[in-house]
């Protein structure tokens, strides 16, 4: 079963992208780079499809966009420690909310911490 299947589908996964986003729209670190900062609507959805596809959902992210490419499509933005750290903070808080079970806790922390740190395309300390 996989991982998607456990959580009971594309629901869960709006909830914790949803989830997620209510600590991003307060931080100043992170909302500042997204370019469309009054409608996050676009990217929580893109994060919600690659989310459910990555864990064995539906194929509707790959469909409508193509591969992933995460790192080449982050790589515009300016992403040090400072970054990751902010959008672990609040993606933990989503996983410890959400997370039916330890199992599916520990896969979704273990995804999001080795994603985070690849994301990170600078070494100097942004401001």
């Amino acid at each position: 079963m996989s991982l998607f299947d456990e959580v009971g589908g594309s629901h869960f996964f709006d909830r914790l992208v949803d989830r997620f986003y209510e600590g991003v729209v307060t931080d100043d670190v992170l909302l500042p780079m997204y370019p469309e900062q009054s409608d996050l609507s676009g990217a929580k959805e893109r994060l919600k499809l690659f989310l459910q596809q990555y864990w064995g959902g539906p194929t509707t992210y790959s469909d409508e966009r193509g591969h992933p490419k995460l790192r080449q499509r982050h790589f515009p933005f300016v992403i040090g420690e400072r970054e990751r750290d902010r959008w672990m903070v609040h993606m933990m808080a989503a996983v410890d909310e959400l997370s039916p079970n330890e199992a599916v806790h520990q896969q979704l922390m273990e995804y999001m911490a080795m994603a985070s740190t690849a994301m990170v395309n600078t070494r100097r300390e942004t401001i």
